[in-house]
């Protein structure tokens, strides 16, 4: 009886790939990191996703007072029909500028977690490592916590798919779901010009797993953003995406035709780059994200930046560990 395997040509296929835009130290950087700029913007669609923009318009719909931080909700639309709900926390130490941190909630119920917030009144109060906005303003950052596309309160309606149906819906417009996702947080930071508060030169963003997908290619897209710190999702393909099943809103259509993940790190070379990773991660296995940090690591004394590309490992599996994510994001900021 022949053996029948049914995922076994593309696993041959995989292994004989070698990513045409793979880092070369023996190639000029510069033309090498233009190249994979403008394929990645390619690959997730951007030209047509920022084809249709719209005019930013905010709507603040509730300021309050809580205890240590105001509390402020407002919605934009980033393209239309595209509304993107988002919480600012401000912390009460009257200084007069605050540096910001985007935090960017994953697989979890909704952007709700990071301010700690119960999603319904019959809810429990959401665990403390999916804070992340609370973190940040306890750390003295001013935070701003996006609703990514298709997750909480931005799920597609009367489906059960989710995110999953929105990311194949993009696929088929030729667009992706990261790339909406990053230009939604894009727009937000345009929006935050309208909170004095907020030092704009004093940028940084993270997430964890669909959240930490999310920052990485955010600060890839956007230079503004000056330290990117993504939580458990900097990993090699490889070992990631293409040996274990993920929800589709984490590909991108062709990319392993042209890179690894770690060869997207040129386009936030020179600036930080902090990866959070768990030693048991069962889906971002930790071989793979040490992988990828070390690619990046030569790719960053390339670009002039050596030691600005670190990993912090946590102890646990595909979790927040909220002490060991500060403290790498801490150690390496910028200003």
């Amino acid at each position: 009886m022949v053996k029948i395997d049914g995922n076994r040509c593309h696993e041959v296929l995989i292994d004989k790939m070698k990513p045409e835009l793979s880092f070369d130290p023996s190639k000029d950087y510069g033309a090498w990191r233009e190249k994979v700029r403008e394929k990645l913007l390619e690959l997730l669609g951007m030209e047509r996703i920022e084809a249709n923009a719209c005019e930013l318009k905010m709507q603040i719909e509730r300021d309050e007072q809580k205890d240590g931080y105001r509390l402020i909700r407002f919605v934009f639309e980033s393209e239309p029909s595209a509304h993107v709900p988002c919480y600012v926390l401000i912390p009460d130490t009257k200084k007069e500028k605050y540096p910001l941190a985007i935090c960017l909630q994953g697989h979890t119920t909704g952007f709700h977690n990071s301010i700690g917030e119960k999603l319904t009144e019959d809810s429990k109060i959401p665990p403390r490592h999916h804070a992340m906005g609370l973190q940040a303003v306890e750390r003295g950052f001013m935070a701003l916590c996006i609703e990514q596309r298709a997750m909480g309160e931005r799920k597609p309606k009367d489906t059960l798919h989710n995110c999953g149906f929105a990311a194949y819906n993009a696929f088929q417009l030729g667009r992706t779901i990261i790339g909406e996702r990053i230009w939604d947080v894009r727009c937000a930071i345009d929006l935050m010009a309208n909170f004095p508060q907020c030092d704009l030169d004093k940028i940084l963003v993270t997430g964890c797993s669909g959240g930490g997908t999310a920052a990485f290619y955010a600060g890839c897209y956007d230079e503004r953003i000056k330290l990117c710190a993504p939580g458990y999702a900097f990993c090699t393909f490889r070992d990631s995406i293409l040996d274990i099943l993920h929800c589709p809103c984490n590909c991108i259509p062709n990319a392993f035709r042209f890179f690894e993940m770690a060869d997207l790190s040129c386009l936030i070379a020179p600036r930080p780059l902090v990866s959070i990773a768990g030693q048991k991660d069962p889906i971002f296995p930790i071989e793979g994200s040490k992988r990828a940090i070390e690619t990046a690591k030569r790719i960053y004394e390339v670009a002039g930046a050596l030691g600005k590309a670190n990993l912090y490992i946590s102890p646990g599996e595909h979790l927040w560990y909220e002490d060991i994510a500060w403290e790498g994001i801490i150690e390496n900021l910028p200003w």
